[in-house]
């Protein structure tokens, strides 16, 4: 069944309190984490066990001043380590009476692999381990960078915001996908098309991921602005789970010059998404085709 969400009217009454939109909201991942760190420090002082300090690690000039088609690869690992904790926080602290479960992210309907999908799938919630393998594989293979990975969190609440449902055992290898699939699309110069996609999960067809981008977008409202502000929330709200799970998180903020190219970037898919959606109505349309301007490298400062 296919569910589209809040109406217009209801996304901007409840833009204020959405996290995606809004610079003032705060992020669900970090509420959901709360309750977690908030017993593991309970258990610390009953336990007298005084918590580990963070070995906390500097960016220094050689490794943060990069150019905008590269990102160090420890600030990608440890960005992506965070991510899939944030992701493990919302599976695990989901609402346990339970919201709709669309078909389209359904991996029981839609496997991402041969194998067969074993009866209790929707049971178990994944392991963070399990989140971040899955995650670092589709950076590794499709050269993503880190700012592609906040982008991605961002979609992705965004999504669950919109479409009023909860991310669970059965959906969220899906939903990642595809939330992964559209930052690449906005953030990333070299854009992966969802054909490149197929020779990563060699199981799942250029159809089928079609499909779903395009669910992704409707649920999405065709809304894929990421506001600089909205950036900066998610980086320093996952710079606080970072710390409040003893992991490390080098990665600067955006310079003013990727903030400004983050928000054009963006603005310029969502119309050409609009565009789109009016001259394409098939099922299989997707947004590879989008012809989007190259940028030239910026610095991080």
């Amino acid at each position: 069944m296919f569910h589209h969400g809040p109406s217009p009217s209801e996304h901007y009454l409840n833009m204020e309190f959405n996290p995606s939109d809004h610079p003032r909201a705060s992020t669900i991942f970090l509420s959901k984490s709360q309750t977690d760190v908030r017993e593991k420090r309970k258990s610390l002082f009953i336990n007298h066990h005084p918590p580990g300090q963070i070995a906390r690690k500097y960016s220094s000039c050689s490794t943060i001043f990069l150019d905008d088609s590269t990102v160090s690869q420890p600030n990608l690992k440890y960005t992506i380590k965070c991510v899939a904790l944030a992701i493990y926080y919302h599976i695990k602290n989901r609402d346990p009476d339970g919201r709709m479960l669309l078909d389209i992210f359904d991996e029981n309907l839609h496997p991402l692999s041969k194998s067969e999908v074993p009866p209790d799938y929707d049971k178990h919630n994944p392991e963070q381990k399990q989140i971040y393998r899955f995650v670092r594989t589709l950076f590794s293979a499709a050269q993503l960078t880190a700012e592609c990975a906040i982008v991605t969190l961002v979609y992705l609440e965004r999504l669950l915001t919109y479409a009023e449902i909860d991310i669970c055992p059965a959906n969220w290898k899906r939903i990642v996908l595809g939330a992964i699939l559209l930052a690449s699309k906005v953030w990333d110069d070299q854009a992966v098309w969802n054909v490149d996609y197929c020779q990563i999960l060699k199981d799942i067809t250029v159809e089928d991921m079609n499909e779903l981008e395009r669910q992704f977008l409707e649920l999405l409202q065709f809304n894929i602005n990421v506001p600089s502000s909205v950036y900066a929330k998610y980086y320093f709200d996952l710079r606080s789970l970072a710390e409040a799970n003893n992991l490390s998180f080098p990665l600067e903020p955006l310079s003013r010059e990727r903030a400004h190219k983050l928000e054009a970037i963006s603005r310029l898919c969502e119309d050409k998404y609009k565009d789109l959606r009016r001259s394409a109505r098939k099922r299989s349309a997707s947004a590879d085709n989008l012809t989007l301007p190259r940028w030239s490298p910026a610095i991080i400062s």
